[in-house]
């Protein structure tokens, strides 16, 4: 018995003087400056200049869409290339289409040109995003249910999903007859509602581990895809919507296995303490007095002295352990390594971590 019919949107296409305003992309768009905000937030709390995150966006955003369509197109080419497909709707993005892991694919190759080119280990970026960025994947399914897609099958349960029939002559709006919009004759699992509430426990659940255990080198990401695709793995297996198969199960499933398999090598494997930065050209003694008179105007400082120096966007960074970083944010002075103190390093060479 069904008590509580979930609706669904009736369009999810508008237009502003001509222009399509499309929910998918709302969505999509909503969820990475929410993911940006939040990884802004973590990247300043292990040491990163402001809004650096927005230099790592430019470079991973375009990366990912492009990897995540390309991973939409391998796993599910016959509605492109196929019999009667259309090559030409490969690049319409905008119908929906994009695969996560082609997405984080993508999105690494970005990020790791722009960690180059800032100096940052390319692991601070990614646990900084690690509970960002299911925060963005569960905004971003709404989009899938603006676009009355990606549903599970028919359900008995005391809540379900009710699909509208869409016009494939007027898209992004339901097929109307004597002006009511059809919807399919049975109820659904909401697949998209399962997975934005997984996906913030995974945001939660990576939070709140990384804040107790201090993961570092990459660890709070890797607990993130372990995490996701756990879920992702029977989610997956209520989907009812085309999807190429392998032994009679849906492919993602497979790779969901073997993407949490990495994940948990990686997680179990690579050690280290938390990590943070500090510019690559930190002073390490305080400058020298000057002589001048006091009254010598040509001699004060009316920069901003030590606070705009460290407020510059670094050259590149280099890697220390939370007592000398502390120390460095209390004095913008940073003290010597301890001949024990294993954690310091460019960022060309060693990964490091963050914290919320």
């Amino acid at each position: 018995m069904n008590i509580a019919a979930i609706p669904s949107p009736t369009e999810s296409v508008w237009h502003l003087l001509g222009f399509p305003i499309r929910a998918y992309a709302l969505c999509i768009i909503a969820g990475m400056v929410v993911a940006t905000l939040l990884m802004e937030q973590r990247l300043r709390h292990r040491g990163v200049a402001p809004w650096t995150s927005l230099d790592m966006v430019v470079w991973a955003v375009p990366f990912g869409i492009i990897g995540a369509r390309i991973y939409h197109l391998i796993t599910s080419p016959q509605e492109y290339f196929g019999a009667g497909g259309d090559p030409v709707r490969a690049l319409y993005i905008w119908e929906g289409g994009l695969g996560i892991w082609g997405a984080v694919a993508g999105g690494a190759v970005g990020a790791w040109i722009a960690s180059r080119q800032i100096g940052l280990p390319l692991s601070v970026f990614a646990d900084a995003l690690a509970p960002a960025l299911p925060v963005a994947q569960a905004i971003g399914r709404f989009g899938n249910w603006f676009n009355n897609e990606l549903y599970g099958k028919v359900t008995t349960l005391p809540w379900g999903l009710e699909v509208h029939e869409m016009d494939s002559a007027n898209p992004g709006h339901a097929t109307v007859i004597d002006g009511e919009a059809v919807t399919k004759p049975d109820l659904y699992h909401p697949t998209f509602a399962y997975e934005v509430i997984w996906n913030l426990g995974v945001a939660a659940l990576v939070w709140l581990l990384d804040r107790k255990f201090k993961f570092g080198r990459g660890r709070a990401f890797a607990l993130y895809v372990m995490a996701y695709t756990a879920g992702r793995l029977w989610i997956e297996m209520l989907r009812v919507d085309e999807a190429n198969t392998f032994f009679g199960i849906r492919l993602n499933v497979f790779v969901s296995i073997v993407v949490f398999a990495g994940a948990l090598i990686y997680f179990l494997v690579v050690k280290g303490p938390r990590e943070y930065v500090v510019p690559i050209d930190a002073p390490e003694t305080a400058p020298e007095p000057s002589d001048a008179p006091a009254s010598d105007v040509s001699q004060v400082d009316v920069t901003g002295g030590e606070k705009d120096a460290a407020r510059k966007m670094p050259i590149a960074y280099q890697v220390v352990s939370r007592e000398r970083f502390d120390e460095y944010q209390r004095t913008h002075i940073l003290p010597p390594a301890e001949k024990n103190d294993t954690v310091s390093a460019t960022a060309s060479d060693t990964p490091s971590s963050d914290e919320s």
